[in-house]
């Protein structure tokens, strides 16, 4: 059996210590072994600190871009082979492969096109200059510079590519040197993505590290200059921001955690229209694309009372078309959960959330004999405001359909019940109703997506991350805020108010 090895300090190191078992969730045959132990993680930061760091920093933004279009074309050469690597140590479908291979893809592209934007300067203004005396010779500038330290990438195990070089990309483009530790259960692909970052992409040594297994005592050696960003479980996010070194050195912490993401639909959407459409695609696409396991999956689905039922068995229809399966079979649509654990958990929050309402169709019964499999499940509620609800993700293809009035603050404040999210949807052609809605809910959510039939043959869905926009969300959705074109990289840098005379601030 393969052990994934590390890449810290300029070299690969052997996985050892103690090591966890890495499986195909289709046939539960294990295909790799993972851990870290032996590596010293104060050496593995200061190395990122002393050679990654001043590496980066000496490049200009066109020049760190065009490391990133490396990397880029490293991960799309060996696309095909990627793909099959996921779909074994992931249970993806060859679809759901490509979602995650080529969002890594295209947001390294993306960062790489706005570098070449950035200029050559080593910092970037933030906003206008300002008079700050009688006359404009005193002056001054807010700028961002790159932090000097390390990012630490505490990644998920749903887009083991993606979910890393959406981080990376930010951070190396900023001027700050990478630490990545992948999601142990599919850490296969992102290891095999690693070796070609390592191998391909021609980075100054220090610049990316990668733990595959545990980051043992890191977060003990992080600095005031550090950062730590993590996705994940917002018990895990809160564990890592209490760390006493994290809070003892104010280091700077992003977190992206659960989202009871929400789908609503207005009264006024016709059955027979483009918007209705697109609302029974959009929902049956996000409760089952990557088998739910996805931070932007609906998990809630607003209807008004009087169309409950309708739109309860236009849904099942719609989820009894996805056939369950082995991801390598092209008829599959959706295959197994990632992980034993994770079918467990599944299993255990349908059953919970069952005892509040009616499940129309799927339930916590196995569908195979082998693997880690559970169908399409849709759960109508008896009160859309029952707290259970509004209490916990279940992670996996799993949706309650909650019925409300019709109004759109109701609605808001349904969706908002679920203390924060990633994204909500909204769809209406009401474009009053639109307005109150979003504007209702927007301080609970960092996106708000409004659908209609204006947009229904342009629009992609709700749970597709754009690096141009925020991607992240406040309260339970974690506080933090990733991507969003140049906004992604403030997080890496330092904002300082530089205060002289206009024309020395001007020349530098």
């Amino acid at each position: 059996m393969e052990r994934l090895s590390s890449f810290v300090l300029g070299r690969w190191h052997a996985a050892a210590g103690d090591l966890s078992t890495l499986v195909d969730p289709t046939s539960e045959a294990p295909l790799a072994q993972a851990g870290s132990g032996g590596i010293d993680f104060r050496a593995v930061l200061a190395f990122a600190r002393e050679r990654g760091g001043p590496a980066l920093r000496q490049l200009t933004f066109a020049e760190r871009g065009k490391l990133l279009a490396g990397i880029a074309g490293a991960i799309h050469a060996q696309r095909d082979e990627l793909i099959e690597v996921s779909i074994q140590s992931g249970g993806t479908t060859r679809g759901d492969a490509k979602f995650d291979i080529d969002g890594a893809i295209g947001t390294l592209t993306f960062y790489a096109g706005l570098a070449e934007k950035l200029g050559t300067k080593p910092y970037l203004l933030d906003g206008a200059g300002v008079q700050l005396g009688r006359t404009p010779r005193f002056f001054g500038q807010h700028v961002l510079v790159p932090r000097q330290g390390v990012a630490v990438h505490v990644n998920a195990f749903n887009f083991p590519a993606w979910g890393m070089m959406e981080k990376a990309a930010c951070a190396l483009l900023a001027g700050m040197p990478v630490l990545e530790k992948p999601g142990t259960p599919t850490a296969l692909l992102a290891w095999r993505i690693a070796q070609l970052v390592v191998d391909k992409a021609g980075l100054p040594e220090g610049a990316y590290q990668v733990v595959i297994g545990s980051l043992g005592d890191a977060l003990d050696h992080l600095g005031p200059q550090d950062v730590l960003a993590f996705t994940g479980s917002s018990a895990t996010g809160a564990k890592l921001r209490g760390h006493p070194n994290v809070v003892r050195h104010n280091v700077r912490v992003n977190i992206e955690a659960d989202s009871l993401n929400a789908a609503v639909l207005a009264p006024d959407v016709d059955p027979s229209s483009e918007t209705f459409g697109l609302f029974l695609n959009n929902v049956a696409l996000d409760m089952t694309q990557k088998t739910g396991q996805k931070c932007t999956a609906v998990r809630r689905i607003l209807v008004p009372s009087d169309k409950v039922a309708m739109v309860r068995d236009e849904l099942v229809a719609a989820l009894a078309r996805i056939v369950v399966g082995d991801p390598a079979d092209k008829a599959t649509r959706m295959g197994p959960l990632a992980s034993k654990s994770q079918l467990d958990e599944v299993r255990a929050g349908i059953e919970r959330l069952a005892k509040a309402g009616t499940i129309a169709c799927g339930g916590s019964k196995p569908v195979h004999a082998k693997g880690w499999f559970v169908a399409p499940t849709l759960i109508v509620a008896n009160d859309g405001r029952n707290p259970v609800f509004h209490a916990e993700e279940v992670f996996g293809p799993v949706a309650v359909l909650l019925p409300y009035s019709g109004d759109a603050r109701e609605a808001a404040s349904i969706v908002n019940l679920g203390g924060g999210g990633l994204v909500c949807s909204a769809y209406s052609n009401d474009a009053a109703w639109n307005q109150t809605f979003a504007l209702e809910a927007a301080p609970w959510h960092g996106r708000v997506w409004l659908a209609s039939d204006k947009l229904a043959d342009q629009a992609l869905p709700p749970g597709m991350v754009l690096p141009q926009m925020v991607h992240g969300g406040p309260g339970r959705a974690g506080g933090g805020e990733e991507l969003g074109a140049e906004r992604g990289l403030a997080f890496y840098q330092q904002r300082t108010a530089l205060q002289g005379f206009q024309g020395h601030l001007q020349a530098l």
